[in-house]
Order: structure tokens, then C-alpha cells, then sequence
């Protein structure tokens, strides 16, 4: 018997089908069509803690800190009503006409397991609980929990204008199916070579986006590696500090209204930072390099890594000179998020 893979339910998630996590089947608020809700006319509204702090629950004495929070439905919570609720940008002018009601799950960890399926397929954490569905894909919510594996899927010689003697690996995460990529600069000699895990950013990498610094870190973390003699540049997939390319855009537009990175993940309903190092460790691992210098400002990084199992012999500063655009983003880096001066 086959049994369905993380991969194939996030790919069910996301294209609005009906996952089963334990004793509860969940489709997304973002991508469920009206179709299928009319089939199973939903009975809850499944948030994160974030959002339901977002939402003004915060302080309920029902609530559990960290926990998922269900949303009773109501009569006059109707759907369109409750598809609001899970975006933040009708947050400064939407008008709830009656209390939100919150009751326990009968299956927190399956919600929490939910949530987190959510964030890896790219949508807003919010589900609807709806009534039990054979066609629902059913997925051990272990599987969306475990730590991260990897394996090498591809190799080759890469020449990078102004660096030299480069190879660029790609490694496939065992559960996600999410690609990522090495690049390989020099050779470090036999020393731990210098390392840069560098999310992905479309909008700074690509665009050469003023809002953020991740474009310029980039390319002098490559000049830096190849300056120090050869070392590694792991390009991981996760934008928007891990909550996806649309979710990040949706902060953006948050931030347009006024908030900073961290309110705005928060109002969203994610952490501050939902990234982990566990895939980064893997693919270290697989390349040789159980010992690094680290070239970062991000304590939490030093920190994944040694958890994975890295050990990391020195971090490296990592600073570049700030634009009008982007001073606020690296102070409240530095401010909220612990980033190193």
C-alpha cells in the first residue's frame, strides 16, 4: 500500500483538496474553492496563535500561548466573512459584527501539524476544519514535523563573471521535494571553509529591491569566499524568511500601512523568522563540511547550524552600508531580531 508523501500533501493543500492530519480534515482558507465547501460545509476556522493575537484573542483566558486557535463558525460568520479574516491587509478595515467564539480541538497537535503544512506550501495559516471527506488525502502528521534530509539530485562546472573555479550542486529535499543549491568557490585547503546560507530573495536577488539587503549581501559574500580562498554559498529556499514569495509580498504591503518585518509577519500569523537550518546542515554534510566559518550577522544561524550538528569555528561579520529604503529593515534586524552590530 502506498502511502501519500509530504510532498504529494502540500501540492494537495495548496490546490484547494481536503487533507486529513490525525482526527481532522483541513483545507485552506486561501485555495478552497466554494465547490468543495459546499460538500463539507466547514464547521471551524483554524488560526495560528499569531493571528488569532492578530485578531484581537490574544488575552481570551481559552487561549493556550503558541497554540493553534479554533474559530467557531456561527450564523452570521459567514464564508466570505471568514475568508477575510485570514487576510491581514482587511485587518485595518474590516468590521467583525459579532464576537469570535474560540473552543478547544479535539486534535491540537493535528492542527498545529496543519499549520505548519500551510507554511510549506507558500499559504496564509489559516484552515477550515470541515466534516470527515473520502477523498481527503490522509498524511501522518510525523512526516510534516521530521527534520529535514536531503540528497544530491545534480552537479556541474558553473563559471560566475569575476569568479573564479566554481561548481554549483542542487540537492532535493526527501520530504518537500524543495530544491536547493551549493555553489562552490576555490578550494579552503583544509581549513573550514567560509560559508554564507543565503535565503532566497526574488525581489532583492533578482529585481535588485532597495527594500532589503539581500541582493549586495549576496554578491560580496561570493567576493568574500573567493577573497578568503574558497568556500561554500548555500542558496536555500526560503524566501521571505521561510513563509513563502506571496506571503512576503503580503508583509510588504504591510508594511506600506506602517509596520515593521517582525508586525508584519506577526499580523500575518507567522513567527519572526520561520526559517530552520536543518536542510542548510544536511547539505553541508554531504559536500564534507562538518566545520565552518560562518559569514553572517544572524546569531540564529550560528545557532541551527551547531544544532544540526555543524560545528562553526568563528563567524564572520557580515555588514554592508544601508540605502534610505532599507535603514528601518536593518535596524529592526538589529533592534527586534538580535542581528549583531
Amino acid at each position: 500500500m502506498n502511502h501519500p508523501t509530504l510532498e504529494q500533501a502540500i501540492a494537495a493543500l495548496a490546490g484547494g483538496r481536503p487533507v486529513q492530519i490525525g482526527a481532522l480534515t483541513l483545507l485552506s482558507i486561501e485555495t478552497a474553492k466554494d465547490a468543495a465547501l459546499d460538500r463539507s460545509e466547514p464547521t471551524a476556522l483554524i488560526v495560528s496563535a499569531g493571528r488569532g493575537a492578530a485578531l484581537g484573542l490574544g488575552n481570551r483566558r481559552d487561549m493556550v500561548p503558541g497554540q493553534p486557535v479554533r474559530i467557531e463558525r456561527s450564523d452570521w460568520l459567514e464564508r466570505d466573512l471568514v475568508r477575510t479574516l485570514a487576510d491581514p491587509g482587511r485587518d485595518f478595515d474590516r468590521i467583525i459584527p459579532g464576537p469570535l467564539t474560540v473552543t478547544s480541538s479535539n486534535d491540537p497537535r493535528a492542527a498545529a501539524a496543519g499549520l505548519r503544512l500551510a507554511r510549506l506550501a507558500g499559504l496564509v495559516p489559516a484552515l477550515w476544519e470541515v466534516a470527515p471527506d473520502d477523498s481527503a488525502l490522509a498524511i501522518d502528521p510525523d512526516l510534516i514535523s521530521a527534520p529535514a534530509t536531503v540528497h544530491l539530485a545534480a552537479r556541474a562546472k558553473l563559471p560566475i563573471d569575476g569568479i573564479s573555479d566554481t561548481q554549483i550542486v542542487a540537492f532535493r529535499e526527501d520530504g518537500t521535494g524543495a530544491e536547493h543549491v551549493a555553489l562552490l568557490i576555490g578550494a579552503p585547503g583544509g581549513k573550514p571553509p567560509l560559508v554564507r546560507l543565503h535565503s532566497e530573495c526574488l525581489t532583492g536577488d533578482v529585481f535588485g529591491s532597495l527594500k532589503c539587503d539581500c541582493g549586495p549581501q549576496l554578491r560580496e559574500a561570493l567576493r568574500l569566499i573567493e577573497q578568503s580562498g574558497g568556500g561554500i554559498l548555500l542558496y536555500l529556499r526560503q524566501e521571505g524568511r521561510g513563509i513563502g514569495l506571496a506571503n512576503k509580498i503580503r508583509a510588504y504591503a504591510l508594511q506600506d500601512r506602517g509596520l515593521d518585518t517582525v508586525d508584519a509577519n506577526r499580523r500575518l500569523g507567522f513567527a519572526d523568522d520561520e526559517r530552520d537550518y536543518g536542510s542548510a546542515a544536511a547539505m553541508l554534510r554531504a559536500l564534507g563540511a562538518s566545520e565552518v566559518r560562518l559569514l553572517t550577522n544572524n546569531p540564529a544561524k550560528v545557532a541551527g547550524l551547531e544544532a544540526a550538528g555543524i560545528k562553526v569555528a568563528e563567524r564572520v561579520a557580515h555588514h554592508l552600508p544601508t540605502n534610505p529604503h532599507n535603514a528601518n529593515y536593518i535596524a529592526t534586524k538589529r533592534d527586534r531580531s538580535g542581528h549583531l552590530a
